[in-house]
This record gives C-alpha cells, structure tokens and sequence, in this order.
C-alpha cells in the first residue's frame, strides 16, 4: 500500500495546484473521496458555516461511504488524473 499512498500523495498536490475552476458536482467528488481516503472516524462533520453547502458534502460523502479508504485513494487518483490531464505513476 506505500505505492497507493506516494500516488495519493501526489495526487492531492497536483490536485491542489490545479486553478482551474471546476463544477461543484466535481468537487463535491473530490471531497468525498479525499475525506473518505484520510478520515479514520466513522462520523464526518464538514467544515464550514454554510449549512447548504455542508448538507451538499455530506450528501456526497454518504454516497461514497461503502467503500474502502483504499477504493477512496484510487478514485481520488483517478478523478486527479482526469481534470490534470496527468497520468500518476
């Protein structure tokens, strides 16, 4: 699994020097998927004081939630991978 978190490593730095503006679907999959791959807890409280916007997270969050952190690494990659244009190896 070392080679899963230095791709996820990656991954997220790559992920948060993008500028590109993306749809908040998109990065409503980007925060569930980062939040499911590093939150050892079962209970996610989304950070914020929009209660909307925090109700739309967690929304996304649940409907990832029966997957592994694992599953929720490699989505993230793959999402990554996809709107950087940039193959994580």
């Amino acid at each position: 699994m070392e080679d899963l978190d230095r791709k996820f490593k990656k991954a997220f730095e790559l992920a948060s020097a993008m500028t590109e503006k993306l749809p908040p679907d998109i990065m409503l999959q980007f925060y569930s998927y980062y939040k499911h791959a590093t939150t050892n807890d079962s209970m996610v409280i989304p950070s914020g004081n929009d209660r909307i916007r925090n109700a739309f997270k967690l929304n996304a969050y649940f409907q990832i939630a029966n997957i592994s952190a694992d599953e929720a690494k490699i989505e993230y990659i793959k999402l990554v991978e996809k709107y950087t244009g940039e193959k994580i190896s």
